[in-house]
C-alpha cells in the first residue's frame, strides 16, 4: 500500500525549513519578482535560513553577475538558470564555508521566469532550480524544473511561483529519496489549471539512483504535463528548447520493437521532407512519439519495457516523445504552441482512415471539421505511408482511398491543397510488417521474428533479452 502523504500548507513548509538550523542559503530570482523568498520572510525565522536574496531584474546586471565565464543570449533558459545556481552556490561556499556553524547544509535557489506582460501576449514560462547539500561539506545535488504558467493574471502567476518555489525547496530536503512523492509534492496547494511542469532533471551524488527518463514519464502519468521529451542521447529536454525554430518530423508508433517497416517509414519520409524549400539538416528534428496509452496497454507501466524502447530508438539516432494524446489533432494542437517552422506528422494510411472517421469526434461540437481545423494549421502536413490490401495484391495510396460520401470531399480537399501527401519510394516488401507481429513471434519463441527487424536491432534484443526474448538455453 502506498503511504498517504500529508499535504502541508505552504507557510508550514517555509517555516519548517526556517526552523531547521542546518539549512542555509541564497535566493536569486529574475522575472517574476522575489515571490519565493518572500514566502520565507513572511513565515518567520528567516534569519536562520536566508544568507542573501537578489533580483537581478535588469538584463545588464544579470549578465554582469552570471555570465562572467560564458555568454547566454536567452535570459529565460536552462543555461541561464544553471549559471545562476553555480554562481550563487560557489559564492556561498567561498564566503561562508569557514565561518559556518557545525552541521550546516548550503543551498542556492534560483529562478528565471517570463510572467504575463502588460499586453498579455507573451509565452508565460520559466526555469526553477535548487543546488543543495544533504550533508555538511558534501558535494551538491541539483534539481531543475521547467514550468508553464496558465493563469491570465500577472499577480496570480507570481503567487503560483511563490508556492511552487517553496514546494521545490522543501522537496529537495524532505522527499529527495522518494521520487514520486517529490513530483507530487511540487503541486501541493496548486492544481494543473494553474501551472504545468514540463520537465524535471535530478543530478548529484545523492540523486544518482534516479533515472530522469522515468521521472519524465511520471510527469505525464500524473497529468502534470501533456508530453515529455528525450533527445537522441536519452537526456530529458524541455520542448521549448527542442522545438525552437525547428522543422519537426513526428512518427507515432509503439516501437516494441522498431521493425524494417519503421526504419523504412523514417527514411522515406525524411527523404520527402528534404524536397521542402525550407529543409535544412541542421534545423530538422526527427521525432518518434509513444502515447501513454501504449505504455499502459498491459494495465501497468513497465519501466524496463519503456527504457528498452527508448534505448533502441536512441541507438538509431532518434529523439523520443511520450505524450498522453490519443487523437492526432490534440498532438498537433499541443505542438502548435511552440515556435516550430514546419511540422510534418507521419501516419499509415489505415490509421489515417480512422482519423477521417466522424464517429471518433462525436464529443466535439464541430465534429470532424473542428478536429481537422486543429490538425492542419498553416505549417502542418501529413505524410501518408501506404499499405497492402486485398491479400497483398494491391497497394493502397491516397489516390485509391475512398471514404464515406459525407467525408470524401474533405479528403479530396486535403489532397488538392497538399495538406496530405503520399510518401514515395517506399520499400514495398516491408509494408505489412507491424511491431505486434514481431512481438508475438518473440514471445512465442518463433525465430522468424528476426527476418522482420534490422540485424542490429535483432542483435540488441537477443543480447539484452528484450521484449520477453528467450534463447534455447533458457
Amino acid at each position: 500500500m502506498i503511504p498517504i502523504r500529508e499535504v502541508l500548507p505552504v507557510s508550514r513548509k517555509a517555516l519548517t525549513i526556517n526552523l531547521d538550523n542546518s539549512i542555509f542559503g541564497s535566493f536569486a530570482e529574475i522575472g517574476g519578482g522575489q515571490e519565493v523568498v518572500r514566502r520565507f520572510f513572511q513565515s518567520g525565522g528567516a534569519s536562520g535560513t536566508i544568507a542573501k536574496s537578489i533580483s537581478a531584474y535588469d538584463k545588464r546586471y544579470s549578465d554582469a553577475l552570471y555570465c562572467k565565464d560564458k555568454s547566454s543570449k536567452r535570459y529565460v533558459s536552462r543555461e541561464r538558470l544553471e549559471m545562476m545556481l553555480n554562481t550563487e552556490f560557489n559564492e556561498l561556499i567561498a564566503l561562508l564555508d569557514e565561518s559556518k556553524l557545525s552541521g550546516t547544509r548550503f543551498f542556492a535557489f534560483a529562478d528565471t521566469v517570463s510572467t504575463l506582460n502588460f499586453r498579455k501576449d507573451n509565452n508565460c514560462h520559466g526555469w526553477m532550480g535548487v543546488k543543495f547539500q544533504l550533508n555538511e561539506n558534501a558535494a551538491p545535488n541539483q534539481v531543475i524544473v521547467h514550468v508553464r504558467l496558465y493563469e491570465n493574471d500577472n499577480l496570480l502567476q507570481q503567487n503560483t511561483l511563490g508556492i511552487l518555489g517553496v514546494n521545490l525547496l522543501y522537496a529537495c530536503f524532505y522527499f529527495w529519496d522518494r521520487p514520486n512523492a517529490f513530483l507530487q509534492s511540487l503541486l501541493d496547494n496548486l492544481n494543473i489549471d494553474r501551472v504545468g511542469i514540463t520537465m524535471i532533471h535530478m543530478s548529484g551524488p545523492d540523486l544518482s539512483y534516479v533515472d530522469n527518463r522515468l521521472l519524465g514519464v511520471q510527469l505525464v502519468k500524473n497529468d502534470m504535463t501533456k508530453a515529455i521529451m528525450f533527445d537522441r542521447y536519452g537526456d530529458v529536454q524541455e520542448p521549448d528548447d527542442m522545438f525552437y525554430k525547428k522543422n519537426v518530423l513526428v512518427f507515432r508508433g509503439s516501437f516494441r520493437p522498431i521493425t524494417y517497416a519503421g526504419i523504412d517509414i523514417l527514411k522515406s519520409s525524411y527523404s520527402l521532407f528534404k524536397n521542402d524549400e525550407d529543409y535544412d539538416k541542421h534545423n530538422t528534428l526527427p521525432l518518434c512519439e509513444i502515447t501513454l496509452n501504449n505504455l499502459l496497454e498491459s494495465g501497468e507501466f513497465d519501466e524496463h519495457d519503456f527504457l528498452d524502447r527508448v534505448d533502441l530508438l536512441n541507438e538509431i539516432g532518434q529523439n523520443v516523445m511520450v505524450s498522453n494524446f490519443r487523437e492526432f489533432y490534440k498532438l498537433v494542437d499541443y505542438m502548435s504552441q511552440f515556435r516550430i517552422i514546419k511540422l510534418r506528422v507521419i501516419i499509415g494510411i489505415q490509421t489515417f482512415e480512422k482519423v477521417m472517421d466522424e464517429s471518433y469526434y462525436t464529443d466535439l461540437k464541430g465534429g470532424l471539421v473542428f478536429a481537422l481545423g486543429k490538425l492542419f494549421p498553416a505549417n502542418m502536413k501529413m505524410y501518408i505511408y501506404p499499405s497492402w490490401v486485398e491479400n497483398g495484391n494491391k497497394m493502397l495510396t491516397l489516390s485509391q482511398l475512398r471514404l464515406k460520401d459525407q467525408t470524401d470531399h474533405l479528403l479530396r480537399y486535403l489532397i488538392g491543397s497538399r495538406k496530405i501527401l503520399d510518401i514515395p519510394n517506399v520499400n514495398q516488401k516491408f509494408l505489412n510488417i507491424y511491431s505486434h507481429m514481431v512481438l508475438d513471434r518473440i514471445q512465442d519463441q518463433n525465430p522468424d521474428w528476426e527476418k522482420l527487424v534490422p540485424k542490429y536491432i535483432a542483435q540488441r534484443i537477443k543480447e539484452r533479452k528484450l521484449f520477453g526474448y528467450k534463447n534455447e538455453s533458457n
